[in-house]
């Protein structure tokens, strides 16, 4: 398999914001067929299957990023969008765009100079919201038809030696890591394993609620991002720390016996980890999963991520490691204990 950041470069320049994910999807699938036999659902999810003993495990990750949605074209070409997923708006004045529509157009976000704006003045609403992508509005009506995707700019960049940002990480860090997890376990014995790359989690959950439901695993872990710490964030308000280690959650719709197993065996193993605590829904697939079919066990663990959400969304990759460290170790045990 590819080296993790080479990896995630890759993962992170796949197209894939809600309900298009099939770009995503087919590269994700190209990478699990190096461990699995890989199929796709009904509804775009990849789904790869490998033996062992022991209770049925589903590893899950959604393959899906926030974006926007061309709901019109005005004169001079621009186009105007809505949210597709929790995309804030205060982060998009300036921004770098792609948009897919029978052709991947370039474009930008129009910003108002700060010369010509009030002193006070809040950032546009939805309604007021444009990409520009330097065409007339002729040829960007033949071009990009209404409910084309808008992501924001898929660049990969390094900073420093095992940080890197780019807009994809939720949940592509994930997906990378469920990756990563099976490179270890190649020529292991394990448990059943079954891995859901799912989409549409950003905009309700439907990729796992059908996924759970198809695959019926006796337990399942969830892989996503969580709130890091950073400047501006107190520790009340994220409780993961950037380079601590894999993010191990507790909450009431959380299976309490397999999170304390992930603690066992990341103290076991000399994992970093953390723990995340929630007093109601983790906000992952999590929370899908539990109640599909006659219900599924879940257990979570979250990768570290500052500036969620956003065109500059970063991560560690020792967290990503750690998190593919103790998924192995989990599958490793079911497959002993049978």
């Amino acid at each position: 398999m590819r080296e993790l950041f080479a990896l995630l470069e890759a993962l992170c320049a796949a197209p894939g914001v809600s309900g298009t994910e099939d770009g995503a999807a087919a590269l994700a699938a190209e990478e699990l067929a190096r461990f699995c036999r890989v199929r796709c659902d009904a509804l775009g999810s990849v789904i790869g299957t490998r033996e062992g003993r022991g209770a049925h495990l589903l590893l899950d990750a959604h393959l899906d990023q926030i974006g926007m949605v061309v709901t019109g074209v005005e004169d001079g070409g621009f186009l105007r969008v809505a949210k597709c997923g929790c995309m804030d708006l205060r982060v998009l004045a300036g921004q770098e765009v792609l948009v897919h529509g029978s052709e991947t157009l370039f474009g930008v976000i129009p910003a108002q100079a700060p010369h010509l704006s009030e002193k006070d003045e809040e950032a546009p609403d939805w309604d007021a919201l444009c990409v520009d992508i330097g065409c007339t509005r002729e040829r960007a009506q033949r071009l990009i038809p209404l409910g084309s995707r808008v992501r924001l700019r898929p660049a990969v960049r390094r900073l420093g030696k095992t940080r890197l940002t780019s807009p994809a990480l939720d949940n592509r860090a994930g997906v990378a890591a469920v990756l990563r997890c099976l490179e270890l376990l190649q020529g292991e014995e394990t448990c059943p394993l079954t891995v859901l790359f799912s989409v549409q989690e950003e905009t309700g959950g439907v990729g796992a609620r059908a996924g759970g439901f198809a695959v019926a695993p006796e337990e399942a872990l969830v892989v996503d991002v969580s709130f890091a710490q950073g400047v501006g964030v107190s520790s009340g308000e994220a409780q993961g720390l950037l380079g601590g280690g894999t993010m191990i959650g507790v909450a009431p719709g959380l299976d309490l016996e397999i999170s304390d197993r992930l603690f066992g065996l990341a103290k076991e193993h000399g994992i970093a980890h953390q723990t995340e605590i929630m007093g109601g829904r983790s906000g992952t697939n999590a929370d899908f999963l539990q109640g599909a079919g006659r219900g599924i066990p879940c257990g979570l663990l979250s990768i570290p991520l500052r500036n969620m959400h956003t065109g500059a969304e970063l991560a560690a990759l020792t967290d990503i490691e750690a998190t593919a460290q103790l998924l192995a170790a989990y599958a490793r045990e079911r497959g002993r204990l049978g």
